[in-house]
């Protein structure tokens, strides 16, 4: 399989998931969210899209996961905006958010982002975009993943034959 690479790669990325582990323990969530990382398209196989924000893709099959990578830090960037500088101050705002009807979705959207985060690891994803295809078909660098998805069975045509 060719692989396209692509100028954005993920040194930090093993320091994430360490956070996400620590944050979120698979066993806690349960197979139930990882299996909504496995959606079968409409041709039988999974497919699974890893992006950021700044990587836009275009020509995603319904069904198929797309995980912005950088995720996390903008959810977090959301969570302290309007911190006071003051660490007793900041604190005792952050509590107070704890405390709204809001903070158990903002719990599960940290759950899930880091979830995607710790897959691409797992998978060994190196840049993006990422097009893979039942976890072990790869195509970097193409952000239009119908055009990914066709190289990538013209691939394992390729491979079967």
């Amino acid at each position: 399989m060719m692989q396209r690479q692509h100028s954005n790669t993920f040194p930090w990325l093993a320091r994430l998931v360490v956070t996400a582990v620590a944050l979120v323990p698979v066993s806690v969530l349960g197979q139930a969210l990882l299996s909504d990382l496995h959606p079968t398209a409409r041709g039988g196989y999974t497919v699974e899209i890893f992006t950021v924000a700044g990587e836009p893709v275009t020509n995603v099959p319904s069904g198929a996961a797309v995980i912005e990578l950088d995720a996390p830090a903008r959810l977090d960037a959301e969570l302290s905006e309007d911190l006071p500088a003051e660490a007793d101050a900041a604190k005792a705002v952050m509590l107070e958010r704890m405390q709204s009807p809001e903070w158990e979705d903002i719990t599960k959207r940290y759950a899930e982002q880091h979830i995607g985060v710790t897959r691409a690891w797992m998978l060994g994803v190196e840049s993006v975009p990422a097009v893979v295809v039942d976890s072990q078909y790869v195509v970097y660098g193409e952000p239009d993943v119908n055009a990914a998805l066709i190289e990538i069975l013209r691939a394992r045509e390729e491979v079967a034959r």
